[in-house]
């Protein structure tokens, strides 16, 4: 009888200390439970930032940035139907318009000016324009009663993409221009190749827009991760995942103007083109790692070998 009560009292002692494990010291629970939500982040510069405090390095350690989980800047939430169950959610959605601006000589101020005096100037503008749209959805199944869990699961994603360069000059090509296409002065390069060497008549000529095709994407990968609970509700992971994508890039369309000779003329004129450039297309059937510009948004990839933490609320 005495061994009998021991034992009970043993089995109890031993559940209760378990129990006591997945909850803590103020009685909040470790693990997910239903209608949690969690979202999470690159732990990287956590683990840096500690590794580099311990490490005796006279290098400045500075403290960890919360970063995106992708280097795509994608948001992953999780909506939790019980414990052990949770649907995945997987948006990005951006739109970015920027201008930078630079003052060129007046093209049109003949003679030009001579030292001290002032150059006539004009500006150049030069307007960027870009669209990401990405949207995914998955589920995810968890194993574990410990404070390490398994999971596993599959994405569906699908995302959208152009951009556009505009650009506005303050020297209009015509012509009595003095001060043609391509000469210092005339039109600002703007880190980019707005100046071409050629129109394709052996003229220079300068871009007045940039246009790329619609990228469109559609990629499906199954997952597999673990997480460690060090903290109520606050896991520490990695995902890896396996899957197949596919991706296709439109024409573009590239608009020019240059200061050339028609052919039925000896007159010098304004001439405008668009032209096409090439588009493309990928297929792949990969891991994650080795095939992220399939997998995941604008060419970066949605399961990554970097771990990850993860707040649930």
């Amino acid at each position: 009888m005495k061994k009998t009560v021991l034992l009970v009292a043993l089995a109890f002692g031993m559940s209760n200390a378990f129990a006591q494990d997945l909850t803590s010291k103020k009685g909040e629970p470790m693990l997910p439970e239903a209608n949690d939500w969690a979202i999470s982040m690159d732990a990287d510069p956590i683990f840096q930032f500690v590794g580099n405090a311990f490490s005796g390095a006279t290098t400045t350690n500075a403290a960890p940035g919360v970063n995106w989980l992708n280097g795509n800047q994608t948001i992953i939430g999780k909506k939790f139907i019980d414990e052990k169950t949770a649907y995945r959610v997987l948006v990005r959605v951006g739109f970015t318009s920027a201008s930078t601006k630079a003052m060129i000589a007046d093209a049109s101020v003949t003679p030009a000016a001579v030292y001290p005096a002032a150059h006539a100037m004009v500006e150049d503008k030069m307007s960027v324009h870009n669209t990401n749209i990405a949207i995914g959805a998955g589920k995810e199944w968890r194993r574990g009663k410990t404070r390490l869990q398994g999971y596993y699961g599959a994405d569906v994603m699908i995302w959208l993409s152009s951009s556009a360069n505009v650009y506005k000059y303050g020297n209009a090509l015509s012509a009595s221009t003095t001060n043609p296409v391509g000469v210092t002065g005339h039109t600002t390069d703007f880190g980019t190749n707005n100046v071409l060497a050629d129109d394709g008549y052996g003229q220079a000529a300068r871009v007045t827009k940039w246009k790329s095709g619609m990228g469109f994407g559609l990629g499906v990968r199954g997952f597999i991760g673990a997480e460690y609970f060090i903290f109520p509700k606050i896991a520490v992971g990695a995902e890896y995942g396996w899957g197949l994508g596919f991706q296709t890039q439109a024409k573009g369309t590239t608009s020019i103007e240059s200061l050339n000779t028609p052919s039925t003329g000896t007159t010098q004129t304004v001439g405008t083109m668009d032209n096409k450039t090439s588009g493309s297309s990928k297929f792949g059937i990969d891991t994650d790692l080795n095939q992220g510009n399939m997998f995941g948004f604008k060419g970066s990839n949605t399961g990554t070998a970097s771990l990850r933490v993860t707040f649930h609320f």
